[in-house]
């Protein structure tokens, strides 16, 4: 079939369209629609330890983090994060560094927005309840909501459908009432790890088993008339993540659901391993079309997590946010120093957010492999470089020495143009 090809029986069309969702407010800052796919992150100290969470937060907030979540145990760690985001509130505003301030929501720089802290609640309705008076969102985790949320288990039983849904709404009632009340969104957060004991007798182990969770959860939330939703299966398998998305949407289409969905590899590791399965996990995803809010789950400090989250996005052209450089390895018939050159031209263009600037080591590989760029740096013999705009040689033969000014002259006038 020509214009895609099928992914876990899903066909992606080539033109990467994302999905469409719904705008759900998260403390000022929408997600979903027409939004730009937001960046977030997790603190990593105890919510005890509040002027420790606030260092971390504006830290994480000075690097690009757009919402930062904080795990919520216990009923007094609500109390902490209520002081957490009153030590916040004035303190810092979440625009990010410069170079991200116009991907923002339609901010403006008379506004304050104070970065939107998560509730990361498990186990207890009551903590979840209560954190949703001080967050802006409030994840849950539908496989292990109902032990202690509604009648625990008897051993040796076996849940039947009818009650396990029934205490499952029973339970999610008075949240959807308080989330309604205080304008908070919910996340439901379904782990591979944590499915509950029912699930794992009729669906294993299995994406298919995620994803009917989640299902059964929002399906409830719709019964309340709730639809400030976001959508997360996570697991630190790639594969597994990857394929229970892909079907949750897929069996979200076929329901006409367009609820949010946030990606992410959870316990991806740390340095290379927790990077690179983060890329591939949530970048697949990405160029399908799928994702509107991303974590990169690290085991380093949060602030490290976002310029990742931000290159992932970059990579797979979902959110520009700098200037983008495509190069070739460079072979025999590169006739001029190629890596020295790829360094000066990023230097003298690295403030250009949204380009595509080619560096390429001779004609073979150039003017067709930079097809998509918006300006070129070609090798065209020894000491020699062609500058293209777009697919035309505009300057020919330029010394080596002089191609880096040529090229900036040649994109400062088209930008004045």
């Amino acid at each position: 079939m020509e214009g895609g090809m099928w992914k876990s029986g899903i066909f992606v069309p080539m033109d990467f369209q994302r999905r469409p969702t719904r705008i759900v407010n998260i403390g000022g800052v929408p997600l979903g629609g027409h939004y730009p796919i937001r960046v977030q992150t997790m603190t990593n100290l105890p919510t005890a330890d509040i002027d420790g969470q606030v260092q971390q937060i504006i830290r994480a907030a000075a690097a690009g983090a757009e919402y930062v979540r904080i795990t919520v145990p216990t009923l007094n760690d609500v109390v902490h994060l209520y002081h957490i985001k009153k030590k916040l509130t004035g303190r810092w505003q979440a625009h990010g560094p410069t170079g991200l301030r116009k991907n923002q929501s339609q901010v403006t720089s008379h506004e304050s927005l104070v970065t939107p802290l998560i509730a990361d609640v498990h186990f207890s309705p009551k903590i979840a309840i209560e954190a949703a008076k001080v967050a802006a969102k409030v994840r849950i985790n539908p496989g292990n909501l109902i032990s202690q949320g509604g009648r625990r288990k008897e051993k040796g039983e076996r849940w039947e459908d009818g009650l396990y849904l029934e205490l499952m709404h029973e339970t999610l009632r008075p949240l959807l009432d308080v989330c309604r009340e205080n304008g908070t969104a919910l996340r439901i957060g379904t782990n591979h790890g944590s499915l509950s004991e029912r699930i794992l007798d009729r669906f294993g182990d299995t994406p298919e088993g995620m994803v009917q969770a989640t299902l059964e959860a929002v399906r409830i939330c719709q019964a309340e008339n709730f639809h400030d939703l976001v959508l997360s299966l996570k697991s630190s398998n790639v594969k597994v993540m990857v394929e229970a998305t892909r079907l949750l949407v897929k069996r979200m289409d076929e329901e006409g659901m367009d609820y949010p969905i946030h990606l992410g590899v959870t316990e991806a590791g740390e340095g290379e391993d927790g990077r690179l399965k983060s890329a591939v996990g949530i970048g697949s995803l990405l160029v399908d079309g799928i994702g509107d809010t991303i974590r990169v789950s690290l085991t380093e400090d949060p602030e490290h997590e976002i310029p990742v989250a931000y290159g992932i996005l970059q990579a797979s052209r979902a959110r520009i946010t700098r200037t983008e450089y495509i190069s070739c390895p460079g072979c025999g018939r590169t006739t001029f120093k190629l890596q020295e050159a790829v360094k000066k031209v990023k230097e003298a263009t690295a403030h250009l957010a949204g380009l595509k600037i080619a560096v390429m080591g001779c004609i073979v590989n150039g003017p067709g492999e930079m097809a998509d760029a918006d300006y070129g740096y070609v090798g065209a013999g020894p000491g020699k470089v062609h500058i293209y705009k777009g697919n035309t040689a505009v300057a020919k033969n330029v010394d080596e020495e002089d191609a880096v000014i040529e090229l900036t002259r040649i994109i400062n006038e088209s930008v004045v143009e």
